[in-house]
């Protein structure tokens, strides 16, 4: 069934940038470079300076270097009291912007009032030599400073000028013109950065027994059990069983740490002495360096670790003790993926331990051209504002763009390449508002304008796909286009039967098959995962912030939402629809609505039943043909964030409220019960429907159960003759008169239902006995 076309608003638009990919060129940059488009940028790099002379009263001087061009400046940062500074800073004067025939370089000296020029460097445009990687970096020389006249002053600036494209290796940390209203203490949060996820581990703690507990209470059996402790995780096995001083758990305790190990496993004997009070028996630390890391289902070898109590007087540690000991397996598990994505789009499914890591099959190259429409994000000055960057995750590499200040269509055109393991894996694109680009304050939080999701699986090998992805977020009041992002695609497959291989490969490494994880464990340590890659990242430098990169690993996918329950019915409804119209075909055969169809497939059926070998051959050779038929309207494009099928556009607002409610619910008492009441009526539905299926199933059961005697022996004797029938009679014959009857005339049909139809309803099932 073919689904309705989107709004064209937010449909994906196929777009011609003018990129290098596929162009015949002579320019190096095309080869290497060539899903964006080109960026001239005039650079100057500013090294250090010597003899500079003092214009202070105490003969001194703090000096700094303007570079200016035309109306755009960049200024380092000044020193105090030192005449031969070292900067190593560099500008990034855009090239589309340039309105001026010289780039004048000042050195000045800091004053309180006015600033004194010590002396300049003159450049003419076009006598600026053009660099091109791979060529080395350009040599920076030495100037003899000048004054305004054009005379020699003291002092000399070591400088390097060229023009180059953003594929320099000094454009990431440069100081840009597009930028230039940004302040020195925002310039580390607005460039591009290359970023890793931290090696995750699962620690599986696997706590035996315990020996010769000390109860401080020596007249009652201790209810002991253990609570493990990791970092902000915290877990505890079941209450032993055995409620003696030698206590048996044998339960398993799943952790994720992440490399390298800053936290030790803490593990603490606890009993349970009252309803809400728990005694420490006996605690264990363990540096997790010293645990045994494991590749596959090997059994670990079990340790004694020695409990240790200690007694504190008067808030102090004054002595430790032996206490008892605990038998422990732990190791780290090498041979899971540590999921910190959800399952359905993620972007890296290998093993732990880089030894199970299969060779790669491809490259995936993303070029972030620019964006435009974008909607201003906040106010500035009385006007709105966006400072817009994109960060791109794909397995455990994050790039983030350098942010364009105040621009509502920013043009990045920024290239990077990613190595590809699996096929079926999905790159993720966020675009958002930078909001500390002025040393905002510490609560500042980047608010996203949309995200785009890339399945590798979808793209044809090595085709540039270059297309405007719509911007789509769902706010409380709707659904809200917030802009297109530009985009070119490229994925480049180097081993193609390891890539066909890998369709006949499970997923997930094969520990999660040999020794499986549940589901409530997989959601919980998923969580535990995502909280450890968002704290690292944001302490990077510029960071990568905490809601960045929960918005961009979807932390809040598996809470409820009502808009989000009705497309999932609504796609399983798309996916049955195909089986429901093949019903509906098969019941206008039978009842002979197009005689000549009908006659046509008495005569298939008969030569079916008549050459059964020829059964399997006709169904695959029809699937064939139906793929081959299919191939002409096969998507040109990659998917996209589909509004309709997402019910975002349909949305009813106190449900996108509801959907958008913290958790636990911050509304009101009255709006919390009219929902509850809600989600009550939805809940006797779906209990309906469950009871319904149960019931069938019983019946199933109840035919050979003997709980309605009578229908059980006509069940029992029809078997019987069945069993003789169809013994003497060839199944050919048995098969034809089948069929012949399914499909014959409706004036051979009665309205009311089938024998067998009746005697299925009239049988038993255990819905009487619920209460």
């Amino acid at each position: 069934m073919q689904k309705p076309p989107q709004p064209v608003d937010f449909a994906l638009k196929e777009t011609s940038p003018n990129i290098g990919a596929g162009a015949v060129t002579g320019d190096k940059l095309s080869c290497t470079y060539d899903l964006v488009e080109q960026m001239q940028y005039l650079y100057v790099r500013v090294v250090k300076a010597k003899d500079l002379p003092g214009k202070d009263v105490t003969g001194s001087c703090d000096p700094y270097v303007e570079a200016k061009l035309g109306n755009y400046k960049g200024v380092t940062k000044h020193f105090e009291k030192k005449s031969n500074p070292e900067w190593n800073q560099v500008f990034a004067f855009s090239k589309e912007r340039i309105q001026a025939s010289v780039l004048e370089v000042f050195v000045k000296d800091k004053d309180v009032v006015v600033d004194d020029l010590i002396g300049r460097v003159v450049f003419d445009l076009n006598e600026i030599p053009k660099r091109v990687p791979p060529d080395s970096p350009l040599a920076p020389q030495w100037y003899r400073l000048e004054d305004r006249k054009g005379n020699k002053a003291k002092g000399e600036l070591m400088l390097a000028v060229w023009m180059g494209t953003q594929a320099d290796e000094a454009f990431p940390d440069a100081w840009h013109s597009d930028a230039a209203s940004v302040g020195p203490d925002g310039v580390a949060n607005i460039r591009s950065k290359v970023y890793h996820s931290p090696k995750l581990w699962y620690v599986r703690v696997n706590v035996i027994e315990a020996q010769d507990l000390v109860p401080s209470d020596k007249s009652r059996l201790p209810e002991a059990f253990v609570k493990a402790v990791l970092g902000n995780q915290a877990l505890r096995t079941k209450i032993s069983q055995s409620k003696t001083i030698n206590p048996m758990w044998n339960d398993d305790l799943m952790f994720v740490v992440a490399e390298p190990f800053e936290e030790p496993l803490v593990l603490s004997v606890e009993d349970r002495v009252g309803s809400n009070k728990d005694e420490t028996l006996g605690k264990c630390v363990i540096p997790l360096q010293s645990v045994q890391r494991r590749l596959d289902h090997k059994r670990v070898h079990s340790r004694w670790h020695n409990l240790e109590k200690h007694a504190i007087v008067e808030g102090e540690k004054k002595e430790t003790k032996f206490a008892t000991r605990i038998h422990l397996r732990i190791c780290l598990e090498g041979g899971y993926h540590v999921l910190d994505e959800s399952t359905h789009y993620s972007s890296d499914l290998r093993p732990t331990a880089k030894q199970l890591w299969k060779s790669s099959i491809g490259i995936l190259e993303l070029g972030i051209l620019s964006a435009h429409g974008l909607m201003p994000m906040k106010t500035k000055d009385g006007r709105g504002t966006t400072d817009a960057y994109c960060v791109a995750k794909y397995g455990q590499k994050w790039i983030r763009t350098r942010t364009i200040a105040d621009s509502f269509m920013p043009k990045w055109n920024e290239q990077y390449t990613w190595e590809v393991f699996d096929p079926c894996t999905v790159i993720t694109v966020g675009v958002f508002d930078n909001g500390h680009v002025h040393g905002g304050a510490g609560g500042t939080k980047d608010a996203r304008i949309g995200k785009v999701r890339i399945r590798l699986s979808t793209l044809e090998a090595d085709r540039v796909y270059t297309h405007s992805y719509p911007l789509l977020v769902l706010h409380p009041s709707g659904v809200k286009k917030t802009g297109e992002v530009q985009l070119a695609v490229r994925f480049t497959c180097s081993a193609l039967i390891n890539m066909l291989h890998m369709y006949s490969q499970p997923p997930l490494p094969k520990m999660h098959y040999i020794h499986p994880l549940s589901v409530i464990q997989l959601d919980s340590l998923r969580h535990q995962a995502m909280q450890i890659v968002s704290m690292r990242l944001s302490r990077a430098e510029p960071p990568l912030r905490k809601e960045v990169v929960e918005y961009m690993l979807d932390v809040d996918s598996h809470m409820w939402s009502m808009r989000r329950s009705k497309a999932n019915f609504f796609r399983i409804m798309g996916v049955l629809s195909g089986l429901i119209a093949v019903g509906k075909w098969f019941d206008q055969i039978c009842n002979w609505r197009n005689p000549l169809t009908t006659i046509l497939i008495h005569i298939l059926f008969i030569i079916l039943v008549l050459y059964p070998e020829l059964i399997l051959p006709t169904i695959f050779l029809y699937l064939f043909l139906i793929g081959i038929w299919n191939y002409r309207w096969r998507p040109r494009h990659p998917p996209h964030m589909d509004t309709r099928l997402s019910h975002a556009d349909a949305a009813h607002p106190d449900e996108l409220d509801e959907e958008f409610d913290t958790f636990p619910t911050s509304k009101p008492s009255d709006i919390v019960r009219m929902r509850y009441d809600r989600l009550r009526s939805i809940g006797g539905r779906v209990q309906t429907v469950i009871g319904d299926l149960a019931t069938q199933g019983e019946r199933f059961q109840s035919l050979l159960s003997w709980r309605d005697p009578r229908a059980t022996t006509l069940f029992v004797i029809f078997c019987l003759i069945a069993a003789i029938v169809l013994y003497i009679t060839p199944f050919q014959v048995v098969a034809l008169l089948l069929g012949l009857y399914v499909l014959r005339h409706p004036r051979f049909r009665h309205k009311l239902p089938s024998i067998p139809l009746n005697f299925f309803r009239r049988l038993p099932a255990r819905s009487d006995s619920m209460l």
